[in-house]
Order: structure tokens, then sequence, then C-alpha cells
């Protein structure tokens, strides 16, 4: 196991129930069981807090971990494109990152496809939330 990937997910900050939130989501792996909820308050189609909780592995925590961190601030459109991208990665079995997105290089990276289901976890229950606003 990559130390980076632990040491990413250990900054548990936003794993927090955001009260009065705007947006949720949640999603469950149904193959291993990881389970992730995300809390979002979203003003003018902007991020303004993010927090997450649940039960999972150290790669969906690093995930969630990273995101929730990065993504304040964010459009809802500009999220969505990076939920596209990190799918299209995946897909595609890519094996480099756009500049703009070098802030997730350790976790999209060959060494973790293994782990994409892991990955795209919040990814997937973020689109659920920008796909409706």
């Amino acid at each position: 196991m990559d130390l980076e990937i632990i040491k990413i997910a250990s900054d548990t900050k936003n794993f927090k129930d955001v009260e009065n939130y705007t947006n949720y989501s949640s999603f469950k792996n149904p193959l291993c069981g990881d389970e992730i909820h995300i809390k979002l308050i979203i003003k003018n189609q902007k991020v303004v807090d993010f927090g997450y909780q649940g039960d999972s592995c150290v790669y969906c925590q690093a995930t969630s971990s990273l995101l929730s961190k990065k993504l304040i601030n964010w459009s809802t459109f500009k999220i969505n494109e990076l939920c596209d991208y990190v799918k299209n990665y995946f897909d595609q079995k890519n094996d480099t990152l756009d500049e703009k997105w070098k802030f997730l290089e350790k976790l999209l990276c060959k060494k973790n496809f293994s782990k994409k289901e892991c990955i795209l976890l919040p990814f997937n229950a973020l689109k659920k939330i920008v796909v409706k606003l």
C-alpha cells in the first residue's frame, strides 16, 4: 500500500456532518460494501462546504478527503467536468493526466486501476448531485 494514499486518507478535517446542507448523495459499492455519504452546501452554483462520512477503504477515504479540500469554491459545472474526466480516465485506461487534474495524480495512476471502483465511489456520489442542478 502506498504511504501517500494513507497520508491523504488520514486527513479527516472534512470527515463531518454538514448541518444545513443543500445537497446530499450517497453511494454504496455492491462488490465490497464501501459506502460514502456526501453533504454539500452549494450557493450560486459553487461549493461552499463539503463534508463526507461513510464506511470505506483507504482509497475511497483518500479520494473523499482530497475532493473535500480541493472542491471548495468550485463551480458545479467544473465538478461535473472532473467527474466525467475521471470516469473516462479509468474506462480508457489512461496513464497520463491532463495538467489541470494533476492534484489527483496519487490516486489516478496505473497501479491503482484495480482500485477503480473504490476511487470512483465519491465521484459517483458527486456526479449524482451536480447532474440534478
